[in-house]
């Protein structure tokens, strides 16, 4: 299982501003293999300790934030976001260039972020719990941003340690996509996000 963030694993501003480069550097190529695109306009954005650890690091850095309390409701707001060892966590994006395009296809994909899939190998289908810290759509649109968590059983989690293969897609009305093989990198990648314990 990850380790939560604490106050002592991040930079001040001043120690950050000479790490970014070479952190941000790190996190580009890691977050390389932590990615699957849906189609032309959706994209899942897998997050782990890393992913997060530079989130909370550039939120501080935007905000200016030094304070114990604002580093605090960083960590507070972001470590529900860092794998618990038996599932997926990831940042789901609906990606329209054109703000007038991506304001009718809001409209047109309520719900969409409760039909996104992953499956692993010879396992059924797993669709996400979505956006626990709020809701993020109304009966009017949804939003172009959503948190899902993809909780695996014990026999997904022993057949990902052995190899199997993980898809991908999205099965609402208005934006039918998949099944999308994930590459090897991708796929080891998320291996990793889970730990031996849920093995038990």
């Amino acid at each position: 299982m990850m380790k939560p963030l604490d106050r002592a694993d991040l930079w001040s501003l001043e120690e950050y501003a000479e790490q970014r480069p070479a952190f941000r550097s790190r996190v580009m190529e890691h977050k390389k293999n932590r990615q699957v695109a849906l189609g032309e306009n959706a994209r899942l954005y897998f997050e782990d300790r890393l992913t997060i650890h530079y989130q909370i690091q550039e939120m501080l850095r935007i905000e200016k934030v030094f304070e114990a309390a604002g580093i605090v409701e960083e960590l507070d707001a972001y470590n529900p976001l860092i794998p618990d060892g038996s599932n997926w966590k990831a940042t789901f994006m609906l990606e329209y260039a054109d703000p007038v395009e991506r304001e009718a296809a809001l409209a047109r994909l309520v719900g969409v972020e409760d039909r996104v899939w992953l499956r692993v190998q010879d396992c059924e289908t797993i669709y996400p719990i979505a956006d626990e810290d709020l809701e993020r759509d109304n009966a009017q649109k949804t939003s172009s941003v959503h948190f899902l968590r993809f909780e695996l059983t014990p026999s997904m989690v022993r057949a990902v340690h052995a190899g199997a293969g993980i898809q991908a897609g999205i099965d609402h009305p208005e934006y039918s996509i998949g099944p999308v093989e994930l590459d090897e990198g991708v796929r080891q990648s998320l291996a990793a996000d889970l730990d031996s314990v849920a093995l038990n």
